[in-house]
């Protein structure tokens, strides 16, 4: 048996799968193996596999299979302990004896041999479909259908002297130390049933209805969201109620002939907007920020629409990398507007660098990534010819749409500020400690985490636990909360820093969303260790590199929202 997977893209994740696996009569069009079979058959295929020992459950247990059919996966279906089925789209290879509580939910009805490794080399296929009649089945004499689901259940059968029987109830069991070649035979059964009261447009229900977390997630997110609302409701509700008082207070003391001395933050009204030291590099990442916000604004309103749903299959990475490259007339007017009201004057090296830093530095992670698949061979190393398809949509679609959003940037007007900024700068006091840029850090990025922690984990289950994501309306408002959090937690954080009379406030602003980050990077670790079981060093560091290309994003997302408050 031979299965061959031509993966376009794994970061674009359009895969074109050539199943060759499965010979399904009437369903695959091809000649893998008609029958009759006779022993002598041209049909067998050998795999060389080279395994030393197999005397723990690192040796075996990790590795599984996905199978794709008609744009389907094939499912394996269990009962859980309540009575529930759920279904998973990653069959094991085979069991270990073990920890029971880490034990695959297939491996749990299967007698296990005490530290032995029991190999699953039968697959029964049962194909559920609903009969069509059309012009092609009528021509041909065919009984057509249109595939409803496939359920796989995996079993372990010792064929007596590798020949093919499938009645066998002895279990294959693997020796502990393979000293001489051996040869295992790999079958599969095929069923067939018709159902007449299924739809093919509902065809994906019974395994989003079936995921372990479907329920428990409702809850969750709406947890989450009321959490959202009420933490933005607390933060307006304060700051509004602050600004009140201290107006009404400096109008009292305007009345009365200003008797007292002035304090707070107005006394710095005349360097509130002074320019921020390094002001290429803000506007390059506010400019980028803008840029992936709007990419998240706009591919998650496809989502919700259904365009984007877990049957197109990578269709949402599409979406958001066409997007992204459109966009980029977004970042370069936003960051040519703020570079031209810190009185800029390199405007070409602004363009480049907005241009360039978001995109060069995920290319150059994803590329190393990609670099450490090809040497190890792997099927999901994404093609030379992507990767090139992939640098022709960054060169010659997103930056020169940059260029010319920041040729319209360039042309408007600088913003008119509300007072004079002083020529000589003001001496910052002593900041308290509510006030230093620690703290803001730790607290601006805490509050709009408590926000998404639980959406994270879905989110983390889907890319690394090959689970589907679907409910994006519910993602979709709370990225809207996510916004409203980061933006009102910002706004906040900077007025107890200019009550402190300290009118650096523009790298706060943006590192203050940008906490996000830090915690985002502490959940990853923790999931890693909790929740993953990689055994080698290769795997570790494709997760910490592909977590590390979400961690930049993230921090300029995040950080973007100093645009809301300019």
């Amino acid at each position: 048996m031979m299965v061959r997977n031509c993966v376009l893209g794994w970061f674009l994740t359009i895969h074109l799968s050539l199943v060759t696996a499965w010979y399904l009569p009437g369903i695959s069009p091809i000649n893998y193996c008609p029958p009759p079979v006779d022993s002598e058959s041209n049909c067998k295929s050998e795999i060389t596999l080279l395994v030393n020992k197999l005397t723990s459950k690192k040796s075996f247990i990790s590795f599984r299979y996905d199978s794709v059919i008609d744009n389907l996966p094939v499912t394996v279906c269990v009962q859980t302990v309540g009575g529930k089925k759920y279904c998973k789209t990653s069959i094991p290879l085979g069991c270990f004896e073990g920890n029971q509580d880490k034990l695959d939910s297939v491996c749990l009805g299967i007698p296990l041999a005490k530290h032995r490794t029991i190999l699953l080399n039968h697959v029964s296929l049962h194909i559920v479909y609903h009969p069509v009649k059309d012009s092609w089945s009528r021509a041909g004499n065919v009984k057509a259908g249109r595939i409803l689901s496939v359920i796989a259940s995996p079993s372990s059968i010792a064929h007596p002297n590798n020949a093919p029987d499938c009645t066998s109830k002895q279990s294959l069991i693997l020796p502990s130390d393979l000293k001489d070649e051996l040869k295992i035979t790999y079958t599969y059964s095929v069923t067939f049933e018709e159902d007449l009261t299924r739809k093919w447009s509902s065809r994906w229900d019974y395994i989003l209805d079936t995921m372990p977390q479907s329920n428990i997630q409702w809850l969750s997110i709406l947890n989450s969201c009321v959490l959202t609302i009420f933490l933005s409701g607390l933060l307006a509700t304060i700051l509004l109620r602050t600004l009140r008082r201290d107006i009404a207070r400096y109008t009292e003391l305007e009345s009365a002939t200003a008797v007292q001395e002035e304090s707070g933050w107005k006394l710095v009204h005349g360097d509130v907007f002074r320019p921020p030291n390094w002001g290429m590099l803000f506007s390059v990442v506010v400019g980028s920020g803008v840029q992936i916000f709007q990419m998240l604004l706009v591919t998650l309103f496809f989502a919700c629409l259904g365009f984007l749903s877990p049957a197109n299959r990578g269709a949402l990475m599409t979406c958001a990398l066409a997007v992204f490259a459109c966009l980029g007339a977004s970042s370069g007017y936003a960051s040519a507007r703020i570079y031209k009201f810190f009185g800029g004057l390199r405007w070409k090296t602004n363009v480049i660098l907005t241009a360039t830093v978001c995109p060069a530095l995920v290319f150059s992670m994803f590329l190393i990534l990609n670099v450490a698949l090809w040497i190890l061979d792997s099927a999901t190393a994404t093609p030379f010819g992507t990767i090139v398809a992939l640098l022709a949509l960054w060169l010659c679609v997103s930056l020169p749409l940059c260029f010319l959003g920041a040729f319209f940037g360039f042309r408007k007007p600088v913003f008119e500020t509300p007072v004079r900024t002083n020529q000589i700068p003001r001496q910052i006091p002593y900041q308290s400690f509510y006030s230093r840029p620690l703290t803001a850090f730790f607290i601006g990025g805490l509050l709009p985490f408590s926000c998404i922690f639980i959406q994270l984990f879905f989110i983390f289950n889907s890319i690394w636990g090959a689970q589907f994501y679907y409910m994006f309306g519910f993602l979709f408002l709370v990225f809207i909360m996510l916004v409203i959090t980061i933006s009102e937690t910002s706004i906040l954080m900077c007025y107890f820093q200019l009550c402190g009379e300290d009118y650096r406030w523009w790298w706060r602003s943006l590192y203050t969303g940008a906490g996000t980050s830090f915690y985002l990077f502490v959940y990853s670790i923790h999931y890693f260790v909790t929740r993953l079981e990689f055994q080698d060093a290769v795997s570790a560091f494709l997760y910490f590199g592909y977590t590390a290309i979400i961690l930049w994003l993230n921090f300029l997302f995040t950080s973007k929202q100093v645009d809301l408050i300019i």
